[in-house]
C-alpha cells in the first residue's frame, strides 16, 4: 500500500520512472529505473557491483527480486538476445520482462530500484544494424530501460560504426553498455588500445556509455578452466578509461570464485556483474559449488538434489528431452523455453522452493561477494538529486569529432586488427 511507503520512495516513483514505464504501468509502485541510477548508487557506495541477473525464467526473476528486497539493493534484471530476442531459448524476452518485474515488485511491496536491461543485443552484420533500427525502439516500448549494444563480434572499426549508427535509437535517459573484445575467454583478450578506440570514438560523437564490457578472461555458461577473470588487466583498462567516466560491466561471472569476484569489485571500476547460468542450475535443483558452477558426475552428467528444485519426475523428463536432442551439459540452457510452462504448473511448494534457492544464492552474492547491499536508497537519492528519471551522462566530450570521421575510424582501426574466433558467445 502507498501509505506504508517512505516519502522518498514515493517521490522517486513519481519522478524517477522513465516515460515508457509510466505509460505501461501508470498505477504501479514498482520502481523501474534507468541503469544509470543503479550505476550511480554503486559509485556512491564504492567498491561494489550491482547484481545483473539474467531472468531466464519467472522463477529466477522472483528469487532475485526477493533477495534484493532483503538486501535493500538496487539490481538489474536482464536477458540477452540469444536468451530472449526474436529467436531465443527462453520464455522471458525483451518484450515481457518489464511486465514480470513490475508485477513481482508490487506483489512483494519492494522499495528497490530495478533496471530492465537488454543485454548482449548482438550486431554481427550490416543487416543486423537495419533490423536493430526497428527492434530497439520496440524493446523500449515494452519497458526496457537499459541496453548493451554488442557489436564486438565485428572488427574494431565496424564495432564502433555500428554502435554509432544505433545510438540515436537509444533514449538519452536510458542506460547504455558497450562491448569490446568478443567475450570468449580463450584468446584475444581485450587490450587497452581497443577499449580506448571504442570509447574515444563514441565520445567524439557525444555518446557516453555507462558501462563497458571487456573480454577479460571470462566465458559464458559453465566454466571449464581455472583461468577465470584477469583482475589486473581489467584494472589497467579501467584506469586508461578513467577520463571518460565509464564503469565496467563484468560478464561471465558463473564459475569464477567468490574471491576473484570480490577482487573485481575492490580493485577495478566495475559496477555491474552479470550472473546467468548459475541461477538456471540453482533453480532446477542441481548441485553447485560455492560460486555457482554445476558439479558433474563421473559420466559428465549433472547431479540433482532430490529435495531441491523441480520435481524428480520433471527433471527426468528434462533430461530425456535433452538426450533426444543431443544436448550436452552446456546446451541444457535450451530446456528453458520448452519447459517454462511445465515448471510453472508444478505445485506451489515446488515453485516456492525453486525461487527460495535462487533467493539465497542471490542474497549471498549481493551481500557477501558484490557488496551492493543497501544501494537501493543511494539510487533513490540519485534520482531525487536529479529531480528526474534522466540522470544525464557522467562524462562529457573530450575527443575532436573531426578526428573520428568514418575514414579516420577505419584508418585508426588498422593496427588493432586481429584474428577472431568463430562461435556462439552471445549469452
Amino acid at each position: 500500500m502507498a501509505g506504508s511507503r517512505s516519502k522518498e520512495f514515493l517521490e522517486a516513483v513519481r519522478i524517477g520512472r522513465p516515460p515508457n514505464i509510466q505509460k505501461l504501468f501508470p498505477n504501479s509502485l514498482g520502481l523501474l529505473v534507468s541503469a544509470k541510477a543503479v550505476d550511480r548508487a554503486c559509485l556512491k557506495k564504492g567498491k561494489c557491483m550491482a547484481l545483473a541477473a539474467n531472468g531466464r525464467s519467472h522463477i529466477i526473476i522472483r528469487g532475485v527480486l526477493a533477495a534484493a528486497k532483503r538486501a535493500n539493493a538496487a539490481v538489474i534484471v536482464e536477458i540477452a538476445k540469444s536468451e530472449g530476442g526474436a529467436t531465443s531459448y527462453c520464455a522471458t524476452n525483451y518484450w515481457n520482462m518489464a511486465r514480470q518485474v513490475d508485477q513481482i515488485l508490487n506483489e512483494l511491496s519492494a522499495e528497490i530500484p530495478v533496471a530492465i536491461h537488454a543485454d548482449h543485443y548482438g550486431v554481427k552484420s550490416v543487416r543486423d544494424v537495419e533490423i536493430a533500427r526497428v527492434q530497439i525502439p520496440s524493446m523500449f516500448d515494452a519497458g526496457i530501460t537499459s541496453i548493451a549494444i554488442d557489436a564486438s563480434h565485428l572488427p574494431e572499426d565496424e564495432n564502433l560504426l555500428a554502435s554509432l549508427a544505433l545510438a540515436p535509437g537509444v533514449p538519452g535517459w536510458a542506460g547504455l553498455e558497450t562491448e569490446v573484445g568478443e567475450i570468449k575467454g580463450k584468446s584475444g583478450l581485450s587490450t587497452r588500445e581497443e577499449a580506448l578506440f571504442l570509447i574515444q570514438g563514441l565520445n567524439a560523437h557525444n555518446v557516453f556509455p555507462d558501462y563497458i564490457a571487456l573480454n577479460n578472461g571470462t566465458t559464458h555458461g559453465i566454466e571449464a578452466s581455472e583461468a577465470g577473470i584477469r583482475v589486473e588487466l581489467t584494472g589497467e583498462i579501467h584506469k586508461a578509461l578513467a577520463p571518460y567516466k565509464v564503469s565496467g560491466a563484468q560478464h561471465g561471472t558463473s564459475g569464477n570464485s567468490s574471491e576473484r569476484l570480490r577482487r573485481i569489485a575492490r580493485e577495478t571500476l566495475t559496477t555491474k556483474a552479470n550472473v546467468a547460468t548459475a541461477f538456471q542450475m540453482i533453480s532446477w535443483g542441481l548441485v553447485v559449488n560455492d560460486y555457482g558452477n554445476a558439479e558433474l558426475d563421473a559420466g559428465g552428467g549433472f547431479i540433482k538434489d532430490r529435495n531441491e528444485g523441480v520435481t524428480e519426475a520433471l527433471w527426468e523428463e528434462m533430461k530425456a528431452h535433452a538426450a533426444q536432442n543431443g544436448w550436452k551439459a552446456g546446451n541444457y540452457k535450451n530446456l528453458n523455453l520448452p519447459f517454462e510452462n511445465k515448471i510453472m504448473s508444478q505445485p506451489v511448494e515446488i515453485r516456492e522452493r525453486m525461487a527460495k534457492r535462487v533467493e539465497e544464492f542471490a542474497y549471498n552474492l549481493i551481500t557477501q561477494v558484490f557488496d551492493s547491499g543497501d544501494t537501493a536508497p543511494l539510487a533513490v537519492e540519485a534520482i531525487l538529486a536529479a529531480g528526474s528519471h534522466d540522470l544525464g551522462p557522467k562524462g562529457s566530450r573530450i575527443e575532436d569529432p573531426a578526428e573520428w570521421t568514418e575514414a579516420k575510424i577505419r584508418e585508426k582501426a588498422v593496427p588493432l586488427a586481429k584474428k577472431r574466433e568463430e562461435g556462439n558467445f552471445d549469452d
